[in-house]
């Protein structure tokens, strides 16, 4: 009990504090939540986005075109290698040989160039397979799909091997840069709230010297006294998070609006969604923990050199 009332008097010193001057404070609290709010900003967006890229359908298709010249009996000894292929890689496929007649009809029904194709004399089209691979449960799993058809491409007769999910591997290395990229910000971001905070405990550290060397005086030890400095900076990055959150909640109205015309156009009802309370809890705790440092690192160089 004696431990929960010295830190609930810490707790009430320090906002005693922050009530003397509360523009100080709401200044600091509004420079630390803008620095705050473009790191949970990116956050909130990486996290709506990564469930997509995750639950698309990766079921990529290799697509197999054999030489012009190539005979039939050299095509079908092609599929023959491509089934012991997958076989090795331990990955069920579904293989479909694609003769050169079936896909020169084929492009004579869909495109309605018959005509023009006639004209041509011959088929130009040559023997083909596609490949396809179920079974993989995101873009990450699908690069393995590289080593598949590289072996592919290395079989006589084999003239064009394509894979058809190469954009969303694509997507899924532009969300490892972002979260790079994002990681960066976040640091370089986290680094300014810590600055901020170090000089705000500097300076009301300053202006309560006499306070503290009288406590001093009547035998508080350091721990007494650091303490409501601790927590002012952790009150100070608690509410800057609080409000950064509510900047970023403020934000997703308007660009839900842009983002749903844009997802109309590819049929799509796609918006982003608030943040879950768990990762509120974990971005306040965060940003309180970041005020927490920052005041910790301005008392020990302001006061422990006095002790």
């Amino acid at each position: 009990m004696n431990w929960l009332r010295q830190h609930f008097a810490a707790i009430a010193d320090a906002l005693r504090h922050l009530l003397r001057s509360p523009g100080n404070f709401l200044l600091n609290v509004l420079v630390v939540s803008i620095a705050l709010a473009l790191p949970f900003a990116g956050l909130s967006a990486l996290e709506n986005v990564r469930p997509i890229s995750e639950q698309m359908s990766v079921e990529p298709e290799i697509s197999i075109f054999m030489k012009p010249d190539a005979s039939r009996e050299a095509a079908q000894a092609v599929g023959k290698t491509i089934s012991q292929v997958l076989k090795e890689s331990n990955t069920n496929g579904k293989v479909e040989f694609i003769p050169r007649e079936k896909a020169f009809d084929a492009m004579k029904s869909k495109t309605g160039l018959a005509d023009v194709l006639a004209t041509l004399g011959s088929n130009p089209l040559p023997d083909s397979y596609v490949v396809r691979l179920p079974g993989f449960e995101n873009a990450m799993n699908a690069s393995r799909v590289d080593d598949i058809a590289q072996q592919i491409k290395k079989q006589p007769g084999v003239d064009t091997v394509q894979i058809d999910s190469e954009w969303v591997k694509r997507l899924a290395a532009l969300l490892r840069i972002l979260r790079l990229v994002l990681l960066f910000l976040g640091i370089t971001l986290g680094a300014v709230v810590v600055a901020v905070v170090f000089n705000t405990i500097r300076l009301q550290v300053m202006t309560q010297r006499d306070e503290i060397e009288v406590s001093r005086l009547f035998g508080a030890t350091n721990s007494f006294i650091y303490r409501p400095f601790y927590y002012t900076g952790a009150l100070l990055g608690l509410c800057a998070g609080a409000v950064a959150l509510g900047l970023v909640v403020a934000a997703q109205q308007p660009l839900n609006e842009a983002i749903l015309d844009f997802a109309h156009l590819y049929a799509s009802e796609f918006q982003l969604a608030l943040p879950s309370p768990m990762a509120i809890g974990l971005l306040l705790a965060i940003s309180g923990l970041l005020g927490l440092f920052g005041a910790m690192l301005s008392v020990r160089r302001q006061l422990a050199r006095k002790a």
